[in-house]
């Protein structure tokens, strides 16, 4: 998901404390995001 949005992978562990970010699920230690709910979480954001 860093790569698709052009973040660092440490911006989306921060995200993820905040509450901000598309839901994700942890699977063992790593977390998981499914792509259809990353796609619609980032076009939420032009939205507002």
């Amino acid at each position: 998901m860093a790569t698709f949005l052009g973040i660092p992978v440490q911006t989306l562990y921060q995200w993820r404390r905040k509450g901000f970010g598309p839901k994700g699920t942890k699977v063992g230690k790593y977390v998981r995001y499914e792509p259809d709910g990353v796609r619609e979480w980032f076009k939420s954001l032009g939205e507002s």
